[in-house]
């Protein structure tokens, strides 16, 4: 049967206490949630303006003006509402649910008596609405509000945020179809998809689950929608003087006939997530066999070893196969986060770890490069490489930055990390009634209901700078459940031991599964070598031939200015070489970092004046060189970085 085998964990029932994390989502609940308020009240100086709080003000009459921002302006607040939501599940904050009350309560007075709720609209005139549902992102703005609506409902039990994000949903629900005077739309940014599942799972509306499914189906049929669309309201689309032209918005061919990810990549694993949902709520195995051709192609074609995805700025979007280009690539912060949306419903499906080892390669890489160590900064765009006069001189790098940036007129990425941070706990552990499956190791505690029993599981460990894992189960009756541990695809030798012992259980698609009645104070031990690894890629990656990319367990590293000087494409590694691993707690917040002997291309004898010469062959000079983790980069000032090397 295709249906979801597992669920997240219940964020009140996790504590996250290891220093790497906890101090993220304590910098996510101290720094960003209320960075990001002042942002969103255009309370930052020299930062660009978001006007998002005072477009819902004028909105609901409680002040004049006229709309600003972007057209899709109200998600930014839908998506810090969600951060904040996760942020009381697991840690009460009487000031902050005040204040996000007050904003709901704002938001609810901006709501229109059908229901329907977007105030671009309602400022510029509702009778325009549903006019540019390819462009003006109403049901993105939808997707946003349900997401963030169903976690405060979990968070605070309070259900007026979710009663105006029902009323928005009927509302579409009765605008939007195939019945006879309805628009037969869809979203032209798509997420309402697996937003309305998760409504539905709480409402039991068959109206959410309907309006989910119909949005996957109706896109790209003939004829299409957009189409007609600018036919009848004298819209243009950008996008059909490129190559994408409806594939941009992943409307160019019904879903079930697509096996390659096009188009705007963000859109693209936000559609593929919904996918994933609806395939698993009404057992549809055939919309699920294009899930996974869809991420199939992803992850062996055009992903980047950072699991950042989207390789170029025209369109933030997938350009092909295996073009995955290290210094004009986009590989937003919200791609990476929705690629792992799209692996995490992936897995709850099949409990096959190939989705949640992608999942944990971009959480370490592709999405905590996007924020500074003091959450006060930003990457949309995360490069693997960066010469800082590039960015400022060469216009096809325009939209690399080689710092990161205070906020962005589209500000998606910043309170995307912020709620996907406040929520980690949800994913490192999953659950049904008679297993828990333990995803990413992470220190803290977990308490479980199995086999009519409370179960707390202690876990101690020092990841991602040691691969060794402690977990000690607490209960006052023994319980009979399984116990799996995901085994990473980085690792070649582990061990597992049950008070001791050795368990020899063969792997269940990636994880060790121990089924046996568990008793308190037996205690798991996951030990994981750790070693330093040279990557290399697919030779069709034109980019990276000759080049070798460095990983220790999760993380990848790279070079940075500061640490060995510029011209960083002048540096080689050598064969055989050792790393030597340092932990160094005093350098961004503590990472172990790399040293090892290299090699840089030297200029003896070249003529200051010289532009070319008859080869001589190459002279080098040893330099050792020092790597940190690619997450942090751009902490200590602007300079030049590379996660690609030459290896000599």
């Amino acid at each position: 049967m295709l249906n979801k085998k597992l669920r997240p964990v219940n964020l009140g029932k996790i504590q996250i206490e290891d220093r790497f994390w906890k101090e993220y989502m304590e910098l996510v609940r101290t720094h960003v949630i209320p960075y990001q308020w002042d942002a969103l009240n255009d309370r930052i100086p020299d930062a660009e303006p978001s006007y998002c709080i005072q477009n819902f003000r004028v909105a609901a009459k409680r002040e004049e003006g006229k709309f600003q921002g972007m057209v899709f302006q109200d998600s930014d607040v839908y998506k810090w509402l969600e951060a904040v939501a996760y942020s009381l599940m697991w840690h009460p904050d009487e000031a902050l649910e005040k204040t996000a009350d007050e904003t709901i309560e704002l938001i609810a007075a901006a709501q229109q008596p059908d229901g329907y709720l977007d105030t671009y609209y309602i400022i510029n005139g509702l009778d325009r609405r549903f006019t540019n549902l390819m462009d003006h992102h109403e049901l993105y703005c939808l997707g946003h509000m349900v997401e963030a609506a169903v976690a405060y409902y979990y968070a605070t039990g309070k259900d007026v945020f979710l009663n105006v994000a029902v009323g928005y949903a009927n509302c579409v629900y009765n605008c939007l179809g195939t019945e006879e005077g309805k628009i037969p739309g869809y979203p032209g940014h798509e997420v309402a998809e697996m937003a309305l599942v998760s409504l539905y799972k709480i409402t039991k509306d068959e109206r959410h689950l309907k309006l989910a499914k119909y949005f996957i189906d109706q896109r790209g049929q003939a004829p299409l929608f957009f189409d007609e669309e600018c036919k009848k309201n004298n819209n243009t689309c950008y996008w059909d003087d490129t190559y994408m032209r409806k594939q941009y918005y992943q409307a160019g061919k019904p879903v079930r006939e697509q096996d390659k990810a096009e188009g705007h990549a963000v859109r693209a694993v936000y559609l593929y997530s919904g996918m994933a949902e609806v395939a698993s709520e009404t057992e549809d195995q055939e919309l699920f066999e294009a899930c996974e051709r869809l991420w199939s192609n992803i992850v062996t074609r055009q992903m980047y070893v950072t699991g950042s995805i989207g390789a170029t700025e025209h369109g933030e979007a997938f350009s092909f196969d295996y073009d995955l280009p290290n210094d004009t690539v986009y590989a937003e912060t919200c791609a990476a986060i929705g690629l792992i949306f799209f692996a995490r419903r992936m897995f709850e499906i099949t409990k096959d770890s190939r989705y949640t080892d992608v999942m944990e390669r971009a959480l370490y890489n592709g999405v905590i490069s996007g924020m500074s160590l003091d959450g006060k900064s930003f990457f949309y765009v995360n490069p693997l490489e960066v010469s800082p006069e590039h960015c400022e001189k060469d216009y096809f790098r325009r939209h690399v930055k080689p710092e990161r940036q205070k906020w962005f007129g589209c500000a998606c990425c910043p309170p995307n990390v912020a709620r996907l941070l406040s929520s980690i706990g949800g994913y490192a552990f999953e659950c049904d009634d008679a297993s828990v499956y333990m995803n990413l190791f992470m220190g803290g505690q977990v308490e479980l209901e199995l086999d009519g029993n409370k179960n707390i599981f202690h876990v101690e460990t020092n990841y991602p700078w040691n691969g060794k894992v402690v977990v000690t189960v607490e209960n006052e009756q023994p319980s009979f459940f399984s116990f799996a541990v995901r085994i990473p695809g980085w690792c070649v030798n582990s061990c597992v031991t049950v008070n001791g012992e050795k368990q020899l259980c063969e792997l269940e698609k990636g994880y060790a599964v121990m089924k046996r009645e568990w008793k308190n104070g037996d205690q798991i031990i996951l030990d994981m070598e750790m070693p330093v690894t040279i990557v290399e890629a697919n030779p069709l990656v034109r980019e990276d031939i000759g080049k070798v990319a460095v990983m220790r367990g999760p993380i990848v590293y790279c070079l940075e200015e500061q640490d060995n000087g510029t011209s960083l494409p002048q540096i080689y590694l050598e064969e055989g070489q050792p790393f030597n691993e340092k932990y160094e707690g005093d350098l961004f917040n503590g990472v172990v970092t790399l040293t090892v002997k290299g090699k840089r291309v030297s200029d003896e004898g070249w003529n200051g004046d010289a532009l070319y010469r008859t080869y001589r062959g190459k002279k080098f000079m040893d330099q050792e060189l020092k790597l940190i983790p690619y997450y942090s980069w751009a902490n200590r000032g602007i300079g030049e970085m590379t996660v690609w090397v030459r290896m000599k």
